[in-house]
Order: structure tokens, then sequence, then C-alpha cells
């Protein structure tokens, strides 16, 4: 399975037979742009997933998308057809705790600590996961004791029932998203913590990717590969 970063949230998982486009919003440079053509252009089966509608997760000109053989399939979040971002007809829409299976995946919509679902994935015995916004999401520096309380309550409590029927991941795409201050990576230690990962890419780092590098650390510790993207559009064979 080749991995590509898009930009933000954004990736694509291609395989022999199809790809996987989760959480495109936007590209930042030619060669994305040039590779997302290509994909687009190779008669490949898509799938396009949207984890929930904002703005950074959602561009509605992929509902636009045309490929030879109009072989793409949409895979969104309720929460987009709820506040009428897109229509009844235009995707399969999923809910935490749903699932959507076909001949070659299945997909089952966890939680989130912020809009909409993440996304457990499996293809051929291997199992994916994107978390959306799931995440530790909270502010130290800025929040009430009480505010951070209640923050860490959600995200384990969504991450306790991910844990419980999901023991191993091949692959997590996860925020480590450094404007949260001192615990920026603890999202991410606790999901690795959680769940045995064997490789986990950073995303929603746009704002700080210098500062990515510094799970690397962590994540070995975890006996987990970890992936320091250097610039959008990269690719890596997992």
């Amino acid at each position: 399975m080749k991995l590509t970063y898009i930009y933000h949230s954004g990736f694509v998982l291609e395989f022999d037979d199809f790809a996987i486009i989760i959480d495109y919003y936007k590209s930042m440079d030619k060669r994305t742009d040039e590779y997302l053509e290509q994909l687009l252009a190779s008669g490949k089966l898509l799938y396009v997933l949207v984890s929930h509608s904002h703005h950074d997760h959602f561009n509605p000109d992929i509902l636009r998308w045309e490929t030879p053989m109009e072989d793409i399939i949409y895979i969104f979040s309720k929460d987009l057809l709820d506040e009428g971002k897109s229509k009844v007809g235009d995707a399969f829409y999923l809910q935490k705790t749903e699932t959507y299976e076909d001949r070659f995946l299945k997909i089952k919509a966890y939680g989130s600590t912020d809009l909409g679902i993440s996304f457990y994935i499996e293809v051929e015995g291997k199992r994916y996961f994107h978390a959306g916004d799931l995440n530790n999401w909270h502010w130290n520096e800025e929040s009430t004791a009480k505010e951070v309380e209640e923050a860490e309550d959600f995200y384990h409590n969504e991450l306790a029932e991910i844990s419980k029927e999901v023991k191993h991941l091949d692959l997590a795409i996860f925020p480590i998203d450094a404007r949260l201050g001192k615990d920026f990576m603890k999202g991410a230690r606790e999901f690795i913590e959680a769940i045995q990962t064997d490789v986990l890419a950073p995303m929603h780092f746009t704002a700080s990717p210098d500062k990515i590098k510094l799970f690397e650390p962590i994540a070995h510790k975890h006996h987990c590969q970890y992936i320091c993207w250097k610039s959008t559009g990269e690719s890596i064979i997992i």
C-alpha cells in the first residue's frame, strides 16, 4: 500500500485495484495536484471519505470529481447531510458504530472528540485508522481545570470504546497539533499506548510542521514506526 500525504488531514491510501482518499480539502503544490489528476484519470475505483464537515476536512468540489468509468464511491460522516453540505444521493452516510462493506474493504465509524467520526478500515487483513478530529483536545494554558478534565474524559471514553474492539493497527493517521501547547503529543501517545500500532503518520500539524519530529522517540519507545513528513505530496510504501 502506498500512503501519500496531501495536506493537513488529507491522505491517499493506494492499493493495486483501488484507492482511498480521506479528508481532502486542498493541495499545496504542483506535484500533489498532478498525482491527484493521475489518480482520477487512472480508472481505479476510488473511495472518497470525509470524517466531518469542517472546512479543513471537506471541500464540496470533491463531489464534482470525475473518473473515466465513474467508479467513485463517497462515504461521508452523516453530519454533512444534517448540515446540508451534501444531499441524500451524494454519498453513503455513516454515524458512530455504523459500517460500510463491499468486496474490497470494510469501514467502521468510531467516535470523535469534535464533530463527525473517525474511520477504521480493513483491507485484506490489514487494519488502518484515520482519526478525523479525534484527539485529546485541551489547552492547559488557557482552560480551567474542569474544562481540561472534561476534555480528557471525553477522549479517554472514546479511546476506550475503540480499544475494546481494535487491538492492533498496521497504520494509524492521527493529529499531532502543536497549537495545543505543552500537551500537544498526549493524545497520540495515549492512542499508541492503548492500541498496538505498527506505523503512525501525523496529521493536522500544518501550523507547526517542525514540531512533529518531537514525537519520534515516543513512538519508538512503543515499538511504533513514525513518519516525519518533509513535504506535501510525499509518499511512503507500507
